[in-house]
């Protein structure tokens, strides 16, 4: 007999340094794992508390599988995901794990559910993916909003946006995994399916200001009409680079041609390990930044039903903590189903609601 334990994978990185210390808040004791023992101990020691230290690689799925074992939840902040994060996924899914990543990459996050989660399902895997500020708040918002309008909601659209200077506290992984994003196809949900787009933009009413998104891929496509069967569109957009939001939305709209350049991907992958050889540059939390995340739901006919806000503080610390409070219930718990699963299916709305108000994210009061 083993006892359960959380992992934590890509302990010695930006946000896994902010997981590990979120994950001590609560009273949990990670294995920390990284690539390099002498960053392991040196992290480790910082600590309060004695932690033990584990060495695994991303590009070596068994030498991170032989830690876990069924029932263990092990956390991922691993990336870019695209191309790092599929070791972690194939590990937890042979052990009968339960998986928590940090990504907000759209492939990653669609191979996840397209790809991995029948697989998960028959070992008794739970894979939850982008179970940070990209996308828990949007997922949360959007079932606030759809319960709020009932059965006569068919659309939903949810809007990310962010005050502060957000570029200043960037991490290496999260400059290196938005360069992987460029040239990658984009999705949403229409008509009851999965569909390509590219470009598509709108506006939302955020604190009595006319904001831009950017349309983009995340988990909320796949999970939400599985959590409510009468929806036929789901639209996510970004908001994060305000006046330049339209511009982007016309470069977007140019990403096949741009992806079929000879060498286009080539580049981006190698501006991306430029920027992780560089390292973390994510400075500590300033109590400048704030996140606003919008939800609107919508009948057949066009009409507003309900709209939900969601206000929180820094992205990267909310991550941490909604992290370590998923791992530490999921260890005590366990989730709601095996497989793919978005966030209000592996915990429940009221339960995630909670921990959301926990990690610092709460109902905007207007």
């Amino acid at each position: 007999m083993t006892t359960s334990r959380i992992v934590l994978f890509g302990a010695t990185g930006f946000t896994g340094r902010l997981t590990a210390q979120a994950l001590l808040m609560l009273g949990a004791r990670p294995l920390l794992v990284g690539r390099d023992q002498t960053r392991l101990d040196a992290f480790a020691a910082s600590l309060p508390v004695a932690l033990p230290t584990a060495v695994a690689d991303a590009g070596r799925s068994e030498s991170l599988a032989r830690l876990l074992n069924a029932g263990d939840v092990l956390i991922s902040t691993v990336g870019p995901f695209a191309r790092w994060g599929e070791g972690a996924v194939a590990a937890a899914t042979e052990a009968g794990a339960v998986y928590l990543d940090s990504a907000g990459e759209p492939t990653f996050i669609k191979r996840i559910f397209q790809r991995y989660g029948p697989a998960a399902a028959t070992r008794q895997a739970a894979l939850i993916t982008a179970f940070g500020y990209d996308y828990v708040p949007g997922n949360v918002a959007a079932a606030l909003a759809l319960r709020k309008a009932g059965a006569e909601a068919v659309r939903v659209d949810v809007g990310y946006f962010v005050r502060g200077n957000m570029a200043k506290r960037a991490s290496a992984g999260t400059r290196a995994s938005a360069l992987g994003v460029v040239l990658e196809p984009m999705y949403g949900f229409r008509e009851g399916r999965i569909v390509r787009e590219h470009g598509r933009t709108r506006q939302f009413a955020v604190g009595g200001r006319r904001r831009h998104g950017i349309s983009m891929g995340a988990s909320e496509h796949f999970a939400l009409p599985r959590a409510f069967p009468g929806l036929r569109e789901v639209n996510v957009y970004l908001g994060w680079l305000g006046g330049l939001t339209r511009a982007a939305g016309v470069l977007a709209r140019a990403t096949p041609v741009l992806a079929a350049l000879p060498g286009a991907k080539r580049v981006t992958e190698a501006m991306a390990d430029r920027v992780i050889r560089l390292g973390n540059r994510g400075r500590a939390v300033d109590v400048g930044i704030s996140s606003q995340t919008v939800a609107e739901a919508y009948n057949q006919d066009g009409r507003l039903l309900a709209s939900v806000q969601l206000d929180g503080g820094d992205p990267y610390d909310f991550t941490a903590r909604i992290l370590a409070w998923a791992a530490t219930t999921a260890l005590a718990d366990g989730v709601k189903g095996t497989g793919a699963l978005g966030p209000v299916e592996a915990f429940g709305l009221d339960a995630l609601l909670d921990g959301c108000s926990g990690a610092g994210l709460h109902l905007s009061p207007a």
